[in-house]
């Protein structure tokens, strides 16, 4: 038995059993013509050699990983380019997986764990990227490590430990990505739906799938005032009295709901209430097969919204009812995603990325797992200490495109891209152009008008900022990122001048969560602007315990704030004695 160091690529067509099902011997044509033109000679003219034929890829192995990259960036380019003349929907794409590792060779083929990898890496790309290991960036070209994006540490399938990988853009494959007055003004109905129940716990993921849904569906509508999703988390497990929780919220209905899974059947029973008396205006339930599960959300939706608002217009209901995802695996692990993206701390942090890779891998037609794709990688900015931030500016930028592609009149993904060009981008026009798009196309997304109230206030907008900011908090009360909006609207104050209640609110943002920097930042400044300089210095104190390497020189330059709030800004946190 041989055993020796080597970098393997693991390639694998994109659909391709759709690909067969529609045309089986022109598929096949096609990949081998593919084969022979392009991918044989360029595998062998890298120095590499082929060693398995998987039918719809192949596997090869090269000396060593700054050949292998090259190679495989050659490849998709090179297969783009062969592929630009068929029709869209038949075209071959690749996905491409590398990694560095000692191999057993046998009988001209390669065994190992160090295959395992390079295989589960090829199943995160997206179509026309190659995904490759720490082992396998570290000795890449120069060339090649300028089109990366550091992904973090990805918990790979049957792996103990997370291994850290990086995409890298071949710069093919391009057609994937692309780039009222405020709630409460007038009496509009109002409502929070309370997370789903299950009568199998293992099935959580599913009950949730309802309330996301539906939430979504009702924050497109400008005739309902919609509650967070994540508001209502905190119910998720409590046996409370719905009418009390709405009230507590704030709003005039709650739609509670349980969900029965009996081996392949689905019954999803639901009731409106009415919670100004508890009475239950509708009790409804709704049966069907666990494969009809997004046909049984849209029946939900459409008869709540019918109920409560039933001067929507059919055009607008039928907005209001989003693209579907094409996988059901997707969706719950999109879900398992922003369960662990709301705890905020590293670990689960790093499982949500994973998870969100592995999503948008299943489902590359679904426009969410992209955006909450860059909604992470703004987070891995701005709290958890990226190692790479304008590389994860520009995978943000990217994955918010791929959305809007996907859905150009998704909220979600309309705000997160406007907010990764005011905060991370640095482009005022661009961002407000986006999330004032945002808004009318999701006039109950909270996130929508707190990003939009953090980039008015970054170009020095600080009456826009606190009207936004106002929003953004009332529609996410109890929001497991409610120190976010709390911390945003604090910095609207902030740069209005009203230095009181912005020191109210960043002591409140503070409150909810102790460890997130940004927070403590719009405290500290606030606080020094307020006059009250022992205090500014206490929480600039537990800012350098939080974060003993923050210096005011390395922030200024990635400081989003511009011209004289930008100067002020600074000066205030000087004041409180963060260091230059």
């Amino acid at each position: 038995m041989e055993r020796h160091l080597a970098a393997i690529l693991v390639a694998d067509v994109v659909g391709y059993t759709r690909l067969s099902e529609m045309a089986e011997e022109e598929t096949h044509c096609r990949l081998k013509a593919l084969r022979a033109g392009v991918i044989d000679p360029l595998v062998r003219e890298s120095g590499g050699r082929i060693v398995k034929n998987t039918g719809d890829g192949f596997i090869a192995t090269f000396p060593d990983a700054a050949a292998a990259t090259d190679c495989a960036l050659a490849l998709q380019r090179e297969i783009d380019r062969a592929a630009a003349g068929d029709p869209e929907d038949a075209r071959l794409a690749f996905r491409m997986g590398v990694n560095l590792a000692e191999v057993i060779v046998e009988d001209g083929d390669v065994f190992g764990d160090g295959v395992n990898v390079a295989a589960r890496l090829q199943a995160y790309a997206e179509a026309g990227d190659v995904i490759v290991s720490e082992a396998v960036f570290s000795r890449a070209s120069e060339a090649a490590r300028a089109r990366a994006t550091d992904l973090g540490a990805l918990a790979l399938r049957n792996h103990a430990r997370p291994v850290r990988v990086f995409a890298l853009r071949s710069g093919s494959g391009s057609a994937w990505r692309v780039g009222e007055c405020a709630p409460g003004a007038e009496a509009r109905a109002s409502i929070a739906v309370l997370p789903f129940r299950s009568s199998a716990p293992g099935r959580l993921t599913l009950a949730d799938g309802f309330t996301d849904w539906i939430v979504r569906a009702l924050s497109s509508l400008r005739d309902l005032f919609v509650i967070s999703r994540g508001s209502t988390l905190a119910y998720r497990r409590r046996h409370a009295d719905p009418a009390a929780i709405g009230r507590r919220l704030g709003v005039r209905y709650v739609m509670d709901g349980a969900v029965q899974q009996h081996g392949g059947t689905l019954r999803v029973c639901t009731e409106l209430i009415e919670c100004g008396t508890g009475a239950v205006v509708s009790a409804d339930h709704y049966e069907g097969l666990i494969d009809q599960v997004f046909a049984l959300q849209d029946a939900i939706a459409l008869k709540l919204i019918r109920t409560i608002a039933p001067h929507v217009r059919e055009r607008e209901l039928q907005r209001a009812l989003r693209k579907h995802p094409s996988s059901l695996t997707s969706y719950d692990l999109l879900l398992q995603a922003l369960d662990q993206l709301y705890k905020m701390d590293p670990d689960s942090f790093a499982r949500a990325g994973g998870l969100l890779q592995q999503a948008i891998a299943l489902d590359p037609s679904y426009p969410p797992p992209f955006a909450y794709a860059a909604w992470w990688h703004v987070f891995r900015v701005g709290e958890m200490g990226s190692p790479d931030p304008d590389g994860d500016g520009r995978a943000a930028a990217d994955r918010s495109r791929a959305a809007i592609e996907r859905d150009g009149n998704d909220p979600l993904a309309l705000a997160i891209y406007g907010h990764v060009q005011a905060y991370l981008l640095r482009d005022a026009g661009t961002a407000r152009r986006f999330l004032d798009r945002a808004i009318e196309a999701g006039p109950s997304l909270a996130i929508a008008w707190t990003m939009s109230s953090a980039a008015h206030g970054f170009a020095g907008d600080g009456r826009l900022a606190v009207q936004h900011g106002e929003v953004g908090q009332r529609l996410a009360p109890s929001d497991p990122y409610t120190f976010w909006h709390e911390g945003l609207l604090a910095q609207a104050h902030y740069v209005a001048g009203a230095y009181d209640e912005a020191v109210a609110w960043g002591l409140s943002a503070v409150a909810r969560n102790r460890s997130i920097r940004f927070t403590r930042r719009t405290l500290a400044a606030s606080l020094a602007a307020a006059g009250r300089g022992a205090e500014a210095a206490e929480v600039a104190a537990e800012l350098m315990r939080l974060q003993p390497g923050f210096r005011l020189g390395t922030y200024a330059r990635r400081c989003p704030f511009a011209g004289p709030v930008l100067t002020a800004w600074i000066g205030h946190l000087r004041a409180a004695g963060l260091p230059d």
